[in-house]
């Protein structure tokens, strides 16, 4: 944690409301970024945001400094998420889960933004069918870069346990995403055989 956000973080220990807005502006964007790709709606993700930072300036006695804070800030985010996904019963992602820097076509043609746009509603289908926890691993590993370790801690679970989860989710995903090819045919007439990176 850098000595800015450790300023901040003791500041709002010391009753200093002020520099918990800080922290709130700094990380209202990745924690509202993943609660939108968990929940696929702007209006519960912004509310999920919210409850995220209250329960975070709740919980902030409990924050151990030498873990990462946005880490732990993101920990609580996705727990949030799972536990209103499961209550509603119903698998939902972003179709907006495709990270920016995985655009290589900056000025895409008619046909490549076709196939983009087709390519993405292939992987937020397949993104559905894993369970909450699994759901939850592969978006913190792969659009948040969270180790292992991280993600362990962020969801409560053992590293053998998160290396389980992303190598059971990254075969189903592989092999639906392979049985969706077979129907699944891009502009031109030409098939998309290539297996997604996950």
């Amino acid at each position: 944690m850098n000595d800015q956000i450790a300023g901040w973080v003791q500041q709002t220990l010391d009753g200093d409301d002020n520099a918990y807005s800080s922290l709130v502006e700094t990380y209202q964007t990745p924690v509202y970024n993943l609660c939108y790709r968990m929940l696929s709606d702007p209006q519960e993700a912004e509310d999920a945001a919210q409850e995220t930072f209250w329960r975070a300036y709740q919980s902030l006695k409990t924050y151990d400094p030498q873990r990462s804070f946005i880490t732990w800030l993101l920990s609580i985010a996705a727990h949030y998420c799972i536990d209103q996904q499961r209550k509603r019963r119903i698998p939902v992602f972003s179709l907006d889960i495709l990270p920016e820097e995985n655009i290589r076509d900056h000025s895409p043609t008619p046909e490549s933004a076709t196939s983009k746009n087709e390519e993405d509603l292939v992987i937020h289908e397949l993104l559905q069918t894993l369970n909450h926890q699994d759901r939850a691993a592969i978006v913190l590993y792969y659009w948040y870069d969270l180790s292992c370790e991280e993600i362990g801690q962020a969801l409560s679970l053992s590293v053998s346990a998160v290396k389980s989860r992303l190598h059971r989710a990254r075969l189903e995903l592989a092999q639906r995403w392979g049985t969706n090819q077979s129907t699944l045919i891009y502009p031109g007439s030409k098939r998309y055989d290539e297996s997604p990176a996950f």
